[in-house]
Order: structure tokens, then C-alpha cells, then sequence
């Protein structure tokens, strides 16, 4: 089964990743981040020999978002980020085929485990199975 494996930050754990630290998170040495990089690309690898591994993406800062909607006539509107509701988003993510979710509930907790500055905040790894019935599985029933 596919499923969807993230993991968050906020505008402010990237400003500490460049030096600049602020209440919420502590600024990064290059020698954090380069364990940080090290880490996920031990797991990457490890990921791609067992052939779970899709895809795997990190994302740029949330200050660099573009919000694209419609107004009442169809016309686009777009906005920069970032999101006004909340402070945390998506950094980065894996899509993996992994034979169950105990499997994929294992490699979450190895990310989650991913070494970083004292202080820094702590976010979930979120698992979110991927629908491969082409639309049918809302919510685990089936459709009448």
C-alpha cells in the first residue's frame, strides 16, 4: 500500500536552518545540518535499496508560497504566503509503498528521530494512506 509520510516546520525552524534563531527554534550550526542532511539521506538510501521509496521531497520555505483561488467570476487571485491561520506547513515529504502500515509507522519514527539543535520543536510525522481505488475509499466505507 502507498502512503503519504510528512513532516512539518514553520517559517521560523527555516530562519534558524540559516543562522537566524528566534523563540520558537534555535539557530542551526553547519555541523547540525550536515547530520540533518546526513540522517534523512541514510534513510532515503536505505529506503530506495528496499524499494519503498517513490518519492521524497524537501520544500522551500513557507515565505516563498503562492496561494492561487477564484473570485466569483472564475478569475484567478493570488496571494503570497505565508499562511495567515497557521505557522506550521508542510517541509517536506515521502511517498513509499510499504507492505503495511506497521512497516510505515517504523520508518515514521526513524524520521521523527532525525537529530537536531536543543530546543528546536518537536513536530509529528504525519502518515496519511494514499487512496489507489481511484476515489472509492472515503473513509473506509464503501459507496451506496
Amino acid at each position: 500500500m502507498k502512503y503519504l509520510v510528512m513532516v512539518q516546520g514553520a517559517q521560523a525552524d527555516y530562519d534558524a536552518m540559516n543562522g537566524r534563531a528566534s523563540e520558537q527554534s534555535p539557530a542551526w550550526s553547519e555541523q547540525e545540518l550536515r547530520a540533518m542532511f546526513a540522517y534523512m539521506n541514510a534513510i532515503n538510501d536505505d529506503l530506495a535499496e528496499s524499494g519503498e521509496l517513490i518519492d521524497a521531497q524537501g520544500l522551500v520555505e513557507p515565505a516563498r508560497t503562492r496561494f492561487v483561488t477564484a473570485d466569483a467570476d472564475g478569475r484567478p487571485v493570488v496571494t503570497d504566503g505565508p499562511y495567515g491561520e497557521t505557522k506550521e506547513v508542510l517541509a517536506g515529504y515521502w511517498v513509499l509503498d510499504c507492505a503495511n502500515l506497521e512497516r510505515v509507522t517504523e520508518i515514521a519514527a526513524r524520521v521523527a528521530q532525525c537529530p537536531q539543535p536543543a530546543g528546536a520543536p518537536v513536530y509529528p510525522v504525519v502518515i496519511r494512506p494514499v487512496d489507489e481505488s481511484g476515489g472509492g475509499d472515503l473513509g473506509g466505507g464503501e459507496l451506496g
